[in-house]
């Protein structure tokens, strides 16, 4: 079958935009393919700086016919209704029609034949409508052609368009459209400075091999490949080590067509600069990568730079000029943070008297002083020194103010530590002013330092209350303020520090630092709770528990006490893998299934203690003797937070619940007996909710 070969050649594409572009160029194309009735085999679409490129093979060279049914007017209906059918339908009179049989009444039915179109003439339709409403984030509108004004919206000037259909073994056709005067074809061009004149090209075996060749590389996977190889090897030849960074790696190989990897060197005395000082600068001004001594870990003062040329110097003109623009970058960053460290931390707060942290909730300095407080509190309950923690969440924001932190935001919290350290700050103090802000994302690292966790959490809190008061809370997938990020960092730091808190009585300190009227202090709903909750089982389920699992916890209420949730699950799930659980889970859910038909047929539920009188066969008193046994066992296991020993307690419960079900009949013909045994079945549920709600659990 057929394969068709798109691509759209323009001015340079944003590096940011190219992967999705490419994506969206796919689905469009493929999914208006499969409208058509033209199902494919396979597609690929690419990007460059200056191209989108797309390949989709296996398509049927025509549509395939249609018929379809229509269903008219009753037989003997009236005349106007007869003759729209037959206008809609096409038919010159009624004997074309068929009769359908019906209890109703006898239908006319039309058959209407739609003969498939060619997919070369498909094809034609449909991409000029693709590419007139690509979804660029941003577009422009470019010259006139022809005298009249260009009606193209595109992310750069679109310059040409290749559009092949055909079989492998023949020579491929155009598809004729044109968008905005230009005209689709066959042709293109290569590198723009190394090999800018145009080429001709058929399909995309061809395609692909000839813009090799005129020094463009199309496949942005291979293009990292290539930097990252280079690079790697470049510095390791050096004795060095590459920094890697995927994200930039990303940005780099959207900026080249023909990559080129070379490296520079700056001046050893701005070494002197924290390390991530240097990266970020070199990072975000040249999209550089930094280099590294593999023995002490600390940056070189060499990095590695991805040119779109070979140039006819082997590079040392691009090197050069990398290196001049870099240097005074450097002295910049060199002055503004030998600036800072001529002022104390503590000095810079009082500016946070001016700065507005949200119209509701005060200023900077003020959430400063709550976070403080709270600190306090929580610090004696994570094992911190709360002098320490109180010190930590003074200082912590400080370096928000700092010429450094002002120039690049990403190294914030971090130069906080740096500054703390230089003014002989305690360690954890220091420590704490960078891990506050942590963890930011379900990847980040969690401290573990007990200063480090008491200002994080009460740095958290005190945004989670705060919006939570004034009604800011997420709706949908809007959630400005970060706040799940914020509650999924508590409950990791609860979670991986072991940590037995009440977020509800944590919750309430920071309410109480709010200066809210009275009225506003209601306003924390019991919901953020629930939030706390929703956020701990989408943390729990990518952390791969079940979520019948979560929920067979959650039903048994206490999400104030996140820990103890946590291993519960983690108990629960162990249990169910072994066969003893397994079983024990059939038996629990049959007792439950036999409660609840019967209670719904009773309009009553069956609770309060059996009587041990009624118990006619040895498998009933047996297994009230086991209930009384485990219960009291997993109780006590339960009190202990020994969530294993008291799934081995249930564990128990299986010889004597099987042996139930095979001997005893419980809807026995005597009224009270059934009632006694259902009331037997109910300890059974009752017994287990000491763990879990079993019935929220999937066989």
């Amino acid at each position: 079958m057929p394969d068709l070969l798109l691509e759209l050649f323009s001015e340079e594409i944003p590096a940011r935009m190219q992967a999705k572009a490419a994506e969206d160029l796919r689905r469009m194309v493929t999914d208006k393919l499969v409208a058509e009735g033209l199902v494919y085999e396979g597609a690929k679409a690419f990007a460059t700086p200056r191209r989108l490129a797309l390949t989709v093979h296996g398509i049927p060279a025509r549509q395939p016919d249609l018929k379809t049914e229509r269903r008219g007017p009753k037989i003997g209906a009236a005349d106007a209704a007869v003759q729209g059918f037959l206008k809609a339908t096409g038919l010159t009179s009624l004997d074309e029609a068929k009769i359908q049989r019906d209890p109703k009444g006898d239908f006319y039915i039309a058959l209407i034949e739609k003969p498939g179109r060619d997919a070369i003439d498909v094809l034609a339709e449909i991409l000029p409508v693709i590419i007139r409403t690509f979804p660029w984030p941003k577009s422009m509108r470019w010259g006139a052609r022809s005298g009249k004004p260009g009606s193209l919206s595109w992310v750069r000037p679109l310059h040409a368009i290749i559009a092949t259909f055909g079989l492998e073994t023949e020579e491929p056709d155009v598809v004729k459209f044109s968008v905005d005067g230009i005209e689709a074809g066959q042709t293109t061009y290569g590198h723009r400075f190394m090999a800018p004149s145009a080429i001709s090209v058929r399909r995309f075996e061809d395609y692909e091999a000839k813009l090799k060749a005129v020094k463009v590389i199309l496949d942005p996977q291979a293009r990292k490949d290539i930097i990252f190889a280079d690079a790697k090897e470049l510095t390791f030849a050096q004795g060095f080590e590459l920094v890697e960074d995927q994200v930039l790696l990303d940005e780099v190989s959207g900026l080249v067509e023909w990559p080129v990897v070379m490296m520079g060197s700056f001046e050893a005395e701005y070494l002197a600069i924290p390390d991530e000082v240097i990266r970020a600068t070199i990072r975000n001004n040249q999209k550089c990568f930094v280099v590294k001594d593999p023995k002490t870990g600390k940056l070189t003062n060499k990095f590695v730079l991805t040119a779109n040329i070979e140039a006819p110097d082997g590079g040392k003109t691009i090197v050069a000029g990398n290196e001049r623009v870099i240097r005074p970058r450097l002295s910049d960053a060199k002055f503004f943070y030998e600036t800072d460290l001529k002022t104390k931390l503590e000095d810079r707060l009082p500016k946070f008297e001016q700065i507005v942290f949200h119209e509701k909730l005060g200023t900077q300095a003020a959430r400063i002083k709550r976070i403080e407080c709270l600190a306090a509190e929580i610090a004696p309950l994570v094992g911190a020194d709360v002098a320490k923690a109180t010190r930590a969440a003074h200082l912590a924001k400080a370096d928000l103010l700092t010429e450094v932190v002002g120039e690049f935001p990403e190294v914030q919290g971090l130069m906080g530590k740096y500054y703390a350290l230089a003014q002989g700050e305690d360690a954890s103090v220091a420590a704490a002013c960078e891990e506050h802000y942590k963890p930011q994302g379900p990847a980040d690292r969690v401290p573990t330092d007990p200063v480090s966790v008491a200002v994080a959490l009460a740095d958290k809190l005190d945004t989670l209350v705060g919006f939570w008061a004034i009604d800011e809370k997420p709706t949908g997938s809007k959630d400005p303020y970060a706040l799940r990020r914020a509650a999924l960092g508590v409950i990791r730091l609860i979670a991986e520090n072991a940590l037995r808190l009440s977020i509800m009585k944590m919750a309430a300190s920071a309410l109480a630092g709010l200066s809210l009227k009275p009225a506003d202090a209601q306003k924390l709903p019991s919901d953020l709770l629930a939030f706390f909750a929703d956020r701990l089982k989408v943390q729990l389920r990518e952390q791969g528990a079940r979520h019948d699992l979560d929920d067979a916890v959650f039903a048994l209420g206490g999400q104030d006490d996140l820990l103890m949730i946590v291993r519960r699950v983690e108990a629960l799930g162990k249990f169910l893998e072994t066969d003893d659980g397994k079983n024990l889970l059939a038996g629990i859910k049959r007792a439950s299934n036999i409660l609840g038909i019967e209670e719904k047929k009773d309009k009553r539920s069956f609770d309060g203690a059996p009587d041990a009188a009624l118990y006619g066969l040895g498998e009933e008193k047996a297994l009230a003797k086991a209930i009384g046994e485990v219960k009291a066992e997993a109780s006590a296991a339960v009190a202990k937070e020994d969530f294993a020993a008291a799934m081995s307690a249930m564990a128990k419960l299986r010889p004597p619940v099987d042996a139930f079900f095979e001997k005893v009949r419980v809807n026995d013909e005597d009224a009270k007996v059934r009632e006694n045994r259902l009331k037997l079945l109910n300890e059974i549920r009752s017994a287990t909710r000491a763990v879990a709600d079993f019935s929220k659990i999937q066989d």
